[in-house]
């Protein structure tokens, strides 16, 4: 009883503090369909029904690549391992712009949250988000929060939103302004091939909810005290848990906004911030916006510690000849609380570049944020399509097909945009520079299992040897 106790521990600890990144999507990811609809909430549930739909497609799909990588490795391994270990540098260059991008808009969020709250800061939303990426990354200097520490800010947030959720069901519909703007926008363009092609031009802006899907797949690799089956099953349910949770909360926050009209909220505000004025006594609204907060600062946490791990990985390591080092070593340089330091002031600075350019402006991030983590979705899903076909694994094969198909569409109405297409030439970029640097060390081993390698680095202290 004792073991199973603690499994159940561990396992709530490990999903939840996973799944602290497409939680906290959810305070702008909702938002931005809305935006990308014109504002017409008509058409909000269907939207954002569509993007649950395609993560579940995603999860499926994943669920298979962690029953094949149950140490760990993600997209890297199955890359790597379908089309060769130069191709694994794809997935990594993607993760490289989504950790900078999920430090930038998670603190621009986490901005807004604070300014909906206490509007009169509104002037100064560019230095609060600054200094926001300054203190996180600060604490992170100071070593690593725990599993634990994310898990209960989930949790928490996850049982706040509930509440509100449920005090939005006896509220009374707005009216006035908002009822007004979507019926303007419905008489403007009522017909139904008209609604369909709207929702399917919108819904790729909201597919940052999926950021963070992907990431059981490798983190599974921190679960050291677990065997593959443990690992594997502990993977598998924290995907569906994670499409439970945030699908419930998507879709609750969907329907109730557009039962309720509430719409595109004015400037200073978020619409899960006036979806929670509203509905919910001043004290639940205080504690939601805190826990907002709270939780995107967290989300942008675990990318402070991720992404410097990254590359901790890929330095040059003396004295270890199985290393894979092609970073210069001084990032694999560590203080005394094992953070490695110029990984976290890179990922810093780059943050800050992205967040300045962008006024701080979560809204604006949204349209760039989904790129990278979909190309890494691609190529995860191309690889698993290759080896169901070389196993003629057909019903599999057929599912495979299907995943790349809708995640390629998704990559390319995002792209179409224009400006998306910064965060794909930025993640090839990256991917080619790292390329280059690995063909001029002489191609060592290990590169397909760098994640893993992150992975367990971020878990334990001991030295990083990647797996031959």
């Amino acid at each position: 009883m004792l073991i199973l106790r603690s499994r159940a521990v561990l396992f709530l600890a490990f999903a939840f503090a996973v799944m602290a990144d497409p939680v906290s999507s959810v305070a702008y990811a909702v938002e931005a369909a809305l935006h990308a609809l014109g504002g017409r909430l008509d058409l909000l549930v269907a939207t954002m029904g569509l993007v649950v739909a395609i993560i579940a497609l995603v999860i499926v799909n994943y669920r298979a690549l962690i029953a094949r990588y149950p140490e760990g490795g993600g997209a890297s391994a199955a890359v790597g391992e379908a089309f060769g270990d130069g191709w694994s540098f794809v997935p990594v260059g993607s993760l490289v712009v989504d950790f900078v991008l999920t430090i930038a808009i998670s603190v621009s969020a986490a901005a807004s949250a604070v300014i909906a709250y206490f509007p009169q800061l509104e002037p100064w939303r560019l230095l609060i988000a600054l200094v926001l990426v300054a203190v996180v990354g600060g604490l992170c200097w100071f070593g690593h929060l725990g599993r634990i520490v994310f898990a209960l800010m989930t949790i928490v947030f996850v049982l706040v939103a509930a509440a509100v959720l449920v005090f939005s069901a006896f509220a009374q519909p707005l009216e006035g302004a908002a009822l007004a703007v979507s019926a303007a926008a419905a008489e403007a363009d009522p017909g139904a091939l008209a609604g369909l092609i709207a929702v399917v031009f919108a819904f790729p802006v909201a597919m940052a909810l999926a950021t963070g899907v992907e990431a059981p797949s490798t983190a599974i690799a921190q679960l050291g005290e677990l065997d593959d089956a443990g690992r594997r099953r502990f993977g598998q349910l924290t995907l569906w848990l994670t499409l439970g949770i945030v699908g419930v909360i998507t879709l609750g926050l969907a329907t109730q906004a557009a039962r309720l009209d509430i719409g595109l909220p004015e400037a200073g505000s978020t619409l899960i911030a006036d979806f929670a004025r509203y509905v919910a006594p001043a004290p639940l609204f205080a504690l939601f916006q805190l826990m907002t907060a709270l939780l995107l600062l967290a989300a942008a946490s675990s990318s402070f510690q991720a992404g410097p791990g990254l590359l901790k990985a890929l330095a040059v390591h003396p004295g270890r000849a199985h290393a894979v080092g092609i970073l210069p070593a001084a990032f694999g340089r560590v203080n005394s609380r094992h953070t490695p330091y110029w990984g976290l002031v890179l990922f810093a600075v780059l943050s800050m570049v992205v967040v300045a350019a962008a006024g701080a402006d979560d809204q604006r991030l949204v349209l760039f944020y989904a790129v990278a983590v979909f190309l890494s979705f691609l190529s995860g899903l191309l690889a698993m399509t290759r080896f169901t076909f070389v196993a003629r694994q057909r019903k599999r094969f057929a599912l495979n097909v299907f995943g790349s198909s809708v995640v390629a569409f998704t990559l390319v109405v995002n792209l179409a945009r224009g400006w998306p297409l910064v965060s794909l030439v930025a993640a090839a970029l990256i991917a080619g520079a790292l390329w280059m640097l690995w063909v001029r060390a002489g191609r060592p081993e290990g590169i397909r299992s760098i994640e893993a390698l992150a992975e367990k680095a971020e878990a334990s202290t001991d030295p990083i040897t990647p797996d031959r």
